[in-house]
């Protein structure tokens, strides 16, 4: 992700085609790194935010509102002072700097008509907004910026305001092939010999028309023959040709069901990700901005369930392992069992004394030797070995036993992890909680009561209009499988791995293709599989489909199934809130 020159280039167009010569209603300050102008025009109103957060800055127009302090901080009293009811007769980006531009006419006390300058720097840690005279003088910013935090630029009331030139770069709206030439001409790789030469040309956009040119971004420079440097600058000049022409394709990367990166052009790096474009910059960025907070905000909340599930996992496999070789230990009791028997038959040939005895072993006509307890005779011998031989029997009863045990405990704990996986809110993780103290992974904090639960499957609507129920979590599978479908509706699941119910209802009518392709892909996708670039899919009528007594939720058995071959994803299906 990388809020680049690019980016703001279709800001900037969208800005001059949505708020060009609307007025300022009203100016809030809800945080104090953040602006909330409230703008109004002949087609109605709109909301600008500005936020100079050096982490996360962003400008976007949007409908949604923010609370603000019940007193204005001082950078938003003097903007009402001075533009408040001004009109924004211009917005420009110069170059390709991470900056714009607002000019706004206003009218001072004297009644005389004015200009000012709002400039909104998106820079990373850099990120400012400044407000100043037409001559550029700085009348206030909302981060001052003294000499002792930069040796480059003050930003203080009373100095000029100028764009600080650190690294002398080309301007890639006006270049040409022979400044092209000189910028491939560094020892550095084809990408960074661009965004090291030219404004506002991020890594991701240098990447991007590298990319388009089928030449590896990281190769040198040098080693560039001149038909590639050339097929190189007409990809870069046919890249900046769509900015200056408006030829945007705001978009949203994700990778699985985390947004990753945002574009402003139909990206063929990410070609191989879910792409979800938008009509515009703006939708982008704050439905960006939203679905990262709410991603962020689950991860970190999921994080100590994730702990305490990981944690138990973890010693469960230790136990496991523990089982299994106790298990195999018991697999020498037959071998006792026949010395006993062995000794019962042979015994009377045994001396006093003897360490041990050959026999000939009548289940095989095969000669065998048998250890012998020098201290005891030979029927006290045959019983030590009958007694070791009862003694193992029942250990790999209880061992095979707790083997079972353990290892369900390891697939229910698994589901869990990867209903975490799929948790979309706090609702899902809650349903999720409530599930690991049901099952006594964790403890109900004390005077805390059973939490009501909201959360509810995800519903999309296959291409042919059937709909396709997918449960997040193991409640919700049960919920599916034995309450919603009927038995002529269709169940699909990923084969031998922890993941959805995925439930199609038939409507008592045979499915078109299509419909199994969607349901496998959405149960391939909503698994522990869901990276994979195929995956098997078990699927059969819901009928069939059985829950063993005492099974935890979500563990089903079936018999006899279909199977298809799924690439897991979401394709364009559309998903409805009900």
């Amino acid at each position: 992700m990388s809020f680049d020159g690019t980016l703001v280039a279709n800001l900037t167009y969208e800005l001059n085609r949505e708020i060009l010569n609307s007025r300022i209603s009203k100016i809030a300050q809800p945080e104090n790194d953040e602006l909330l102008f409230t703008l109004k025009s002949k087609e109605g109103a709109k909301r600008l935010a500005i936020s100079a957060n050096a982490s996360l800055p962003f400008l976007y127009l949007t409908d949604k509102n923010k609370p603000s302090p019940m007193t204005a901080p001082n950078f938003c009293m003097v903007l009402r002072k001075h533009i408040g009811n001004g009109k924004i007769i211009k917005i420009e980006q110069p170059s390709l700097e991470r900056i714009i531009i607002f000019t706004i006419e206003h009218l001072d006390e004297m009644g005389d008509l004015k200009h000012k300058k709002l400039i909104a720097e998106l820079m990373g840690k850099h990120s400012n907004i400044i407000f100043a005279n037409e001559d550029d003088t700085i009348i206030d910013s909302i981060k001052h910026v003294g000499s002792n935090m930069s040796s480059v630029r003050e930003v203080l009331p009373g100095r000029k305001y100028f764009i600080p030139e650190t690294v002398k770069k080309f301007n890639p709206l006006n270049t040409n092939e022979e400044e092209f030439l000189i910028a491939l001409s560094k020892p550095e790789t084809c990408a960074k010999a661009m965004y090291l030469s030219y404004t506002g040309i991020s890594p991701e956009a240098a990447n991007e028309i590298s990319n388009r040119s089928s030449i590896d971004a990281d190769m040198p420079a040098a080693s560039l023959s001149s038909d590639e440097k050339h097929h190189l600058y007409n990809n870069f000049t046919w890249f900046t040709d769509d900015l200056k022409e408006g030829k945007f394709n705001p978009n949203i990367v994700y990778d699985n069901d985390a947004p990753i990166a945002f574009v402003s052009y139909k990206s063929s790096v990410y070609e191989n990700k879910r792409c979800v474009e938008f009509d515009t910059i703006s939708q982008v960025l704050e439905n960006y901005y939203a679905e990262r907070n709410i991603y962020n905000r689950i991860h970190q909340k999921s994080s100590d369930l994730r702990h305490i599930i990981t944690t138990t996992l973890e010693r469960d496999r230790k136990k496991l392992a523990l089982q299994n070789k106790q298990l195999k230990d018991t697999d020498k009791r037959e071998k006792y069992k026949i010395y006993g028997e062995m000794l019962h038959t042979y015994g009377y040939s045994a001396n006093p004394g003897d360490k041990s005895i050959t026999v000939l072993n009548y289940y095989t006509n095969e000669e065998m030797t048998i250890p012998l307890d020098d201290t005891l005779s030979a029927s006290e011998n045959a019983k030590k070995y009958f007694e070791r031989y009862t003694k193992l029997k029942r250990t790999k009863e209880a061992m095979t036993e707790l083997v079972k045990t353990t290892s369900d405990e390891i697939l229910h704990l698994e589901s869990i992890l990867t209903s975490l996986d799929l948790a979309r809110d706090t609702d899902d993780l809650a349903q999720i909680q409530e599930e690991l103290i049901e099952y006594g992974f964790m403890k109900r904090k004390r005077g805390a009561k059973k939490t009501k639960i909201k959360s509810k499957p995800m519903h999309f609507i296959s291409s042919d209009g059937y709909d396709i129920y997918v449960g997040k979590n193991n409640y919700q599978n049960d919920e599916l499988t034995f309450k919603l479908a009927t038995g002529n509706d269709w169940w699909f699941h990923a084969k031998g791995m922890p993941g959805s119910h995925v439930i199609v209802k038939a409507n008592n009518e045979e499915l078109p293709d299509r419909a199994f392709e969607e349901a496998g892909m959405l149960a391939g996708y909503f698994s522990a599989g869901k990276n994979s670039d195929k995956l098997e899919i078990d699927y059969l009528q819901k009928k069939n489909v059985k829950k063993p007594g005492g099974a935890a939720p979500g563990f089903v058995v079936y018999y006899s199934n279909y199977s298809l071959i799924a690439h897991p994803g979401l394709g364009d299906l559309k998903q409805i809130d009900d």
